[in-house]
């Protein structure tokens, strides 16, 4: 399991961020903090792998934050998510450290999206090992390794919601065996006619894998299956 410190000024955004966290598999929240000063007490006493880090804190701001946990030793990775979106304060992000930046407001998609790429560059790192050094082909797999698994995708096409792709994924993804479209209408309580129009731009965009059920009539019936990110 991934662990998990949220930092977020808002109590209410930090639930709903560490609700968020909690529906991706591999991940678990394991602290909330809501100054940067609770922050690094949580640091000192809880093991974290990953820090979800707004930028705005009442005591001071989550760049600073960041640089004071490398001073301290703390090697928890970093993962900005806020509202601050200026140029200068991206920048400094990066330099600081931060893996990935999210801007608020944005969909439980979009941060799964970082969430499976941050689990995407862990498995990665663990598949070329910790220790010695490491060819050009080995680095590429690592830096990488984000881009490969950000399954955010290109914007949707017109009349496609995010939250309804959002509720047939989470559909899809618990389900024990492939669904019909009939039945992914049924669990989502959308229509037959869109859920079918949904699920033919999923499997387009590699999203959702199509099987062919045979039954007596001789008639396929089309299964979806969600695709994991590797």
């Amino acid at each position: 399991m991934i662990d998990v410190l949220v930092v977020d000024d808002d109590f209410h955004v930090a639930e709903i961020n560490a609700a968020y966290v909690a529906q991706v598999p591999g991940y678990r929240v394991t602290a909330r903090a809501h100054t940067a000063a609770q922050a690094l007490a949580t640091l000192e006493r809880t093991p974290v792998d990953l820090v979800l880090l707004d930028h705005y804190l009442p005591d001071e701001t989550g760049l600073t934050l960041v640089r004071r946990m490398r001073q301290l030793g703390h090697h928890a990775d970093v993962i900005m998510v806020t509202a601050a979106c200026d140029v200068a304060t991206v920048q400094a992000a990066m330099r600081h450290g931060a893996l990935q930046y999210l801007v608020k407001p944005f969909s439980f998609a979009g941060l799964r999206a970082k969430l499976d790429g941050y689990a995407g560059l862990r498995r990665t790192l663990e598949g070329v090992g910790g220790h010695g050094e490491t060819g050009q082909e080995r680095v590429d797999r690592i830096f990488g390794a984000f881009a490969a698994a950000d399954t955010s995708g290109p914007a949707l096409p017109k009349g496609h919601s995010a939250p309804t792709v959002d509720l047939i994924r989470r559909v899809l993804d618990q389900a024990d065996q492939p669904l019909s479209a009939h039945e992914v209408a049924e669990r989502t309580g959308i229509s037959r006619s869109t859920a079918q129009r949904y699920l033919k731009y999923l499997e387009h965009a590699g999203r959702i894998s199509l099987t062919l059920k045979y039954g007596d009539t001789g008639r396929p019936e089309h299964r979806y299956t969600w695709v994991a990110v590797n």
